[in-house]
């Protein structure tokens, strides 16, 4: 049972003795519990934990289960610090020479290491993929136990929050967030502080807050590493934005098919009631929030705003027309704010840094970092963090470690089924939200599937308007027809049974599709085909008899 905080000495005290109670010279195992548990990491981290038990060795050694460590294509991974080793393809027979000969004769075990061009890297700080990114929202994912908030609050969390509670007005914090220029993480890019502020000059007794953890998107997996990996940061942002709006209740909502994010965030709650971060008069500070959890049942449509509200109030998650918008007429006809888990995540260290030190990060039109998951044809798939501006290129062969078989990079799908593919001609193209949107595609929430050159790009497009059929809801014409006839007209031409005109109809009904539908969904279904078309229009005339 965690004592509860009636102030913010209490925290500080709490802070300081989470600090020297982490501080030993114990070394510390950290075993990727959660993607990482599809091959095998809950055996391994069984084998550590009763490896150093029958060996005595509790005194000397301490098992950490992480969230994602972020190098997924050689899963199970698993870092030993001190000395920074990074193990992958780690088993359970690995264990005990990992125990005897790494741990305890610091002996570098050289199968077990990250490997480049036939040269083996044990240590992580060395390893391209880590050394070559900037970890900011996930500092934590991989470092600390996410079901253990004194992990985090020895990290400083909630520091952000004390900040926020005793020495900023809300109007401030608002003000402190724009100055940051964060903008929403989960694909429209609009700013969060400008955001926050129509919801705080709403005039409502009730006002709620939403964090949006329905990631619905092929291959993307961010928000729900970070919820795996480091919940107690999304907990935090969710408090502070609604001290700032003025919203006493939150809600999660998560899909159900993300159980350990689930399982994480629930430990997290828990956690915060008992430390009187949540609930009634937080930290003595008379401010009352609470938070509930909101399982979603999949729906990809229900990742737009209104069908999310929706399904929360118990309905079927479909859109509605906006105006009015959520801000303004949100949750049961409240005053809403939503946020995604990103977006969230990146609340705390704005508030305990300040906004100037948060744009040493990005560029002019995106301040920050963003999330990506790495996936397709790339040597290293996996969670990347990287500064708003970077280029595909060094996302994709410096971190991603290029194209396997030596074959050549053809092109990028950025956005997920809502983004768009970017060519090898655009590699060097800066990424943030208005340079991403000039060449077809949308930041998204960072999904990011690398092709090589042998994708049938046609297939592609085919492929994505199949999902976004199948997803669709069905209410708005435009979007339930225009996806279904695109879809037929696709398969036909990957089938080698299309026509001429079939381009052309797919171009117009693409159009009509993305101008007349009634939401996001619908609205941005067209991207894929229409980026296909752009930059590769040989391939669908090639399949034409």
């Amino acid at each position: 049972m965690l004592k509860s905080l009636k102030s913010n000495d209490d925290l500080v005290a709490m802070k300081e003795a989470c600090e020297e109670k982490f501080k030993s010279d114990k070394v510390r195992v950290y075993v990727c519990m959660t993607g990482c548990r599809a091959l095998g990491a809950e055996e391994v981290y069984g084998e550590f934990q009763k490896q150093v038990k029958t060996q005595g060795l509790e005194d000397k050694v301490e098992v950490v289960e992480t969230g994602c460590q972020g190098l997924c294509a050689k899963a199970p991974v698993m870092t030993i610090d001190p000395p920074g080793i990074f193990y992958g393809r780690v088993s359970v027979d690995s264990v005990p020479e990992i125990i005897s000969s790494t741990i305890l004769k610091g002996e570098v075990i050289n199968k077990l290491c990250y490997a480049e061009s036939g040269k083996k890297i044990p240590y992580m700080k060395d390893i391209p993929f880590y050394n070559r990114q900037q970890k900011v929202v996930l500092r934590n994912c991989g470092v600390i136990d996410p079901k253990n908030v004194e992990h985090y609050i020895a990290r400083k969390g909630y520091e952000g929050l004390a900040r926020a509670l005793f020495h900023l007005p809300p109007e401030g914090i608002i003000k402190e967030i724009e100055n940051s220029g964060l903008r929403g993480r989960g694909g429209g890019g609009f700013p969060t502080g400008t955001k926050w502020g129509f919801v705080r000059k709403a005039k409502s007794d009730i006002k709620y807050i939403v964090c949006n953890a329905d990631e619905g998107d092929p291959g993307a997996f961010m928000d729900r590493a970070i919820l795996e990996g480091d919940p107690h940061a999304v907990v935090e942002g969710m408090i502070t934005a609604a001290f700032a709006i003025g919203a006493n209740k939150g809600f999660v909502y998560v899909r159900a098919e993300y159980p350990i994010a689930v399982d994480h965030l629930e430990f997290a709650i828990h956690q915060a009631r008992q430390l009187n971060l949540l609930g009634d008069n937080i930290l003595g500070s008379g401010f009352n929030f609470d938070l509930e959890i909101k399982k979603g049942a999949g729906a990809f449509v229900c990742g737009e705003e209104t069908a999310l509200i929706a399904s929360i109030e118990g309905k079927r998650g479909m859109p509605r027309p906006r105006p009015p918008f959520p801000a303004i007429s949100g949750l049961w006809q409240k005053p809403t704010n939503i946020n995604n888990v990103e977006t969230f995540a990146n609340v705390p260290l704005i508030m305990q840094h300040g906004s100037e030190w948060y744009k040493q990060f990005g560029t002019k039109n995106g301040s920050g970092t963003k999330i990506f998951a790495l996936a397709g044809n790339v040597k290293n798939t996996g969670l990347v963090e990287v500064p708003m501006g970077t280029t595909l290129r060094e996302i994709v062969f410096d971190i991603g470690g290029g194209i396997p078989g030596r074959r050549q990079f053809k092109a990028a799908q950025m956005g997920g089924p809502s983004g768009g593919c970017v060519p090898a001609e655009h590699l060097d193209l800066p990424i943030d939200y208005e340079s991403v949107k000039e060449v077809g595609a949308i930041m998204g929430s960072g999904g990011l599937i690398v092709m090589d050159e042998k994708t049938s790009m046609v297939e592609i497009a085919r492929y994505f308007m199949e999902f976004v059929q199948e997803e669709s809801c069905g209410k708005c014409g435009p979007c339930r027809i225009g996806t279904k006839r695109m879809l037929e007209v696709l398969t036909r031409l990957v089938a080698g049974n299309g026509c001429r005109e079939d381009i052309e109809d797919l171009t117009k009904m693409a159009h009509v599709t993305k101008n007349a539908s009634l939401c996001g969904l619908g609205q941005t279904a067209p991207n894929p085909v229409l980026s296909t078309i752009r930059f590769f229009l040989k391939e669908f005339e090639e399949l034409i008899p």
